[in-house]
């Protein structure tokens, strides 16, 4: 009876345990994927994305955008980002360049299919297509793993 007892009182903690966990309000989660790690992350606002410490929330996006979600590929650089512009427009300092070629490895329920081909601006190596729905953004792998090691490119 003892033994049934402790179960159910361990069962409880470590229930109330992973409950605590959920309830901090963390907004990013890691998730390991057959070809790395990947973390996701939501904010608010850019600017909120912007002020934690643990983002990887890029310079360029707006103080002022809206339900920003970012999948971060945490072996690597690639990434896949796309936010509300509520109002705000990308910075000077993204121009008018090629699509990214390269399709996205990372997979998201939000990033529409062939996307990367529809980007027409680069802002700080990130290739970034303003739609009626949101801007997206992509920035490809830079890193390459070769039998001999890692180079940037």
């Amino acid at each position: 009876m003892k033994s049934i007892v402790s179960k159910v009182v361990c069962g409880a903690l470590a229930a109330a345990t992973v409950t605590t966990v959920s309830a901090c309000g963390l907004g990013d989660s890691v998730v390991e994927h057959g070809n790395g790690h990947v973390k996701a992350v939501s904010y608010e606002t850019g600017i909120e994305g912007k002020n934690d410490p643990a983002a990887k929330l890029p310079a360029w996006v707006p103080d002022g955008a809206r339900n920003v979600v970012e999948l971060v590929r945490t072996t690597g650089s690639e990434r896949l980002l796309k936010y509300q512009s509520a109002g705000t427009a990308l910075p000077r300092t993204c121009e008018p360049g090629p699509v990214e070629a390269r399709p996205p490895t990372l997979t998201a329920d939000w990033w529409p299919a062939g996307e990367h081909l529809r980007t027409d601006k680069v802002c700080d190596g990130w290739h970034v297509a303003v739609e009626h729905d949101g801007v997206y953004a992509y920035r490809a792998e830079t890193v390459t793993n070769a039998g001999t090691g890692a180079s940037g490119s």
